[in-house]
């Protein structure tokens, strides 16, 4: 098992007042959340190529979606993320609450700021939930949604086949299951999907570059997504993975990795028609730009793009072993049979 946090064990889902004058409410200027060095100069490989091997982590916690009360607001003020800060250790840095995934964080710590909640409650906490000392600490800055384009921070509106689909994933995620095939490819201990924008998790990368390949190894379940930098084309459209097959190539400082191919559901329950477009850039000694586009005109009505700032870190990628923990996995499927015998008994 993986103790960086705690590593996922069939967990069924899974993110009092500011300063005088800062308020959350009230609009602030937009400015960029990070100020680029414009002459910093990044290290090369033996073949030239900006260097990008190493462990980078990605523990924003900046949402994907911009919560509807910040509508209009790309940024924050220092002010208000200063506040944000301090309610977040309040609320997280002692292990004393329920450990709290994904946007959770920041959309919890936003409404104890703003005083429409107090402390934080998981969404299984009738019956308890990781405590918050298995959590790295989070990173706020002054963006309020990881999306870029659209402009309003928020994904766009879902396809009439997106809806359906949609619709029918979470008619059975909310029924009893039959077996584990019912449930997510993470819970399966399969795979968290790529590319993956989930923070705070387990949520490191390693690297490795040569001269005409790169390998992206992502801690969470050890999938290996390896990229070949030559020309070969894609992969014919019957053969389909759930990393998808992926393509990159170099356009100046910039690696841009192309990939389709993907199997139904491999991310965020988007079709066979999904391609997305990934842009690695390195903008300082300790951090890598990561842009993501995502384009499936069956599931979404427009693509859509995101903006992630990752750190280096100069811990390893430990070991996940998410078969050989998944003791979740046998307690959600016995507590459905269990279910199932109390009703015969009743009837």
């Amino acid at each position: 098992m993986h103790f960086r946090n705690l590593t996922f064990i069939g967990m069924a889902g899974v993110v009092l007042g500011l300063l005088a004058g800062a308020a959350i409410a009230q609009p602030s200027p937009a400015k960029p959340a990070q100020a680029e060095t414009k002459t910093w100069t990044p290290p090369r490989t033996a073949d030239g190529r900006p260097d990008l091997q190493g462990v980078w982590a990605n523990n924003n916690a900046t949402p994907l979606e911009r919560p509807k009360e910040l509508a209009g607001r790309p940024y924050l003020t220092e002010q208000e993320v200063a506040a944000l800060k301090r309610k977040a250790h309040e609320l997280f840095d002692g292990g004393n609450s329920d450990a709290a995934f994904g946007d959770s964080v920041f959309v919890s710590v936003l409404q104890n700021v703003k005083g429409e909640k107090a402390g934080f409650q998981s969404v299984d906490g009738g019956t308890g939930d990781y405590s918050s000392v298995w959590l790295v600490e989070r990173n706020f800055d002054n963006r309020t949604s990881l999306i870029t384009d659209p402009p309003d921070g928020r994904l766009p509106a879902l396809t009439p086949e997106g809806q359906k689909r949609q619709a029918a994933t979470a008619a059975v995620r909310n029924s009893r299951p039959e077996g584990p095939e019912d449930r997510s490819l993470s819970e399966r201990c399969i795979t968290f999907g790529a590319p993956r924008l989930g923070a705070g998790y387990n949520s490191y990368y390693q690297i490795v570059q040569s001269a005409d390949s790169v390998a992206i190894e992502m801690e969470t379940i050890h999938d290996v997504r390896m990229i070949p930098l030559d020309t070969r084309p894609h992969l014919p459209s019957t053969m389909r993975s759930w990393l998808g097959d992926s393509r990159g190539h170099w356009e100046g400082d910039t690696l841009v990795v192309d990939t389709t191919n993907y199997k139904a559901g491999a991310f965020m329950n988007a079709s066979e028609k999904l391609h997305v477009t990934e842009r690695f850039t390195r903008t300082g000694p300790e951090t890598l730009k990561y842009e993501v586009t995502i384009d499936d005109p069956a599931t979404w009505t427009k693509p859509w793009s995101v903006v992630i700032p990752l750190s280096h870190s100069r811990d390893a990628v430990f070991e996940y072993a998410c078969h050989e923990g998944n003791l979740g996995m046998t307690g959600i499927l016995a507590g459905a049979r269990a279910e199932e015998k109390a009703e015969r008994t009743a009837k």
